[in-house]
């Protein structure tokens, strides 16, 4: 079986996608590891952030029945995943990019020549990450799930997906180093780089507590603040439509026992 055989029975054997994402998966194949690896990531953070919190997202370890409930409810919680995981997605992608294992992207192309900051000129090197190019992929897969329903709940979806990138792009920094005598910094060389995951991680986390809760507006298209006497919310912040559940209560719509970290959510 060629390669192009072997992607299509793996893509197609990945549970969840829809078609889009499909498509994306056959003709981006090794991007799909990737993005396992973007998973890995943004389910530790996750997990990082909740670890005082009844709902921890162990359960993200243990099987989706009980991640799928939690998504289920249009809560801040899953508003917070949803925006830590395209986050991940980004993340992980660009990472691939920068270090050669992507056939469709590199280093960020648009870094050359020379620049100059508030310290100087200088001249664009080494490898900068193409944060552009993770953000592009990363909306065109994950948002591809929302796209095919324009619901409320799909519209809540794509505004956390979306602060969720930017979270990622908020924290690219410039780095240098500098030739010259002595280090005497007479020339610098720079490049972009994306911080650790966990910055992103946190300042999400920020924006988990202030989330805002909104309704729809009349016409179907948008979003109004629940309460008026809280602020319009911007493209970076989370919004969500239902309060939390208790996670200390029994569920009995699950089906199976998940004895969390925290031992406080009972289900069966």
């Amino acid at each position: 079986m060629g390669a192009v055989g072997s992607s299509r029975v793996m893509c197609d054997n990945v549970p969840g996608l829809v078609s889009r994402q499909r498509q994306l998966c056959r003709r981006h194949p090794e991007a799909m590891l990737s993005i396992g690896r973007g998973v890995a990531a943004w389910t530790a953070e996750c997990q990082h952030q909740f670890r005082r919190h009844r709902w921890d997202c162990n359960a993200l370890e243990r099987g989706q029945r009980l991640l799928g409930r939690v998504l289920l409810r249009s809560s801040r919680e899953s508003a917070f995943v949803h925006a830590i995981s395209s986050a991940g997605v980004v993340f992980a992608i660009t990472r691939a990019c920068s270090q050669g294992e992507l056939k469709s992207c590199s280093c960020d192309p648009k870094k050359k020549g020379s620049a100059k900051d508030s310290k100087g000129h200088f001249d664009w090197g080494g490898c900068s990450d193409n944060i552009d190019y993770g953000v592009k992929f990363a909306r065109a897969f994950v948002d591809a799930k929302e796209r095919k329903g324009k619901d409320a709940r799909a519209l809540m979806n794509l505004h956390n997906n979306r602060a969720g990138r930017k979270a990622v792009k908020r924290f690219l920094k410039q780095e240098c180093k500098c030739h010259g005598v002595s280090g005497s910094c007479t020339l610098r060389t720079c490049w972009l780089a994306m911080a650790d995951f966990r910055k992103t991680g946190d300042y999400l986390w920020k924006k988990y507590n202030g989330a805002i809760q909104v309704v729809m507006n009349q016409d179907g298209t948008g979003f109004t603040v629940a309460n008026k006497r809280f602020k319009k919310p911007t493209k970076n912040d989370l919004v969500y439509f239902e309060s939390s559940p208790d996670y200390c209560i029994r569920d009995r719509d699950v089906g199976d026992t998940y004895d969390l970290h925290k031992h406080v959510l009972f289900l069966e």
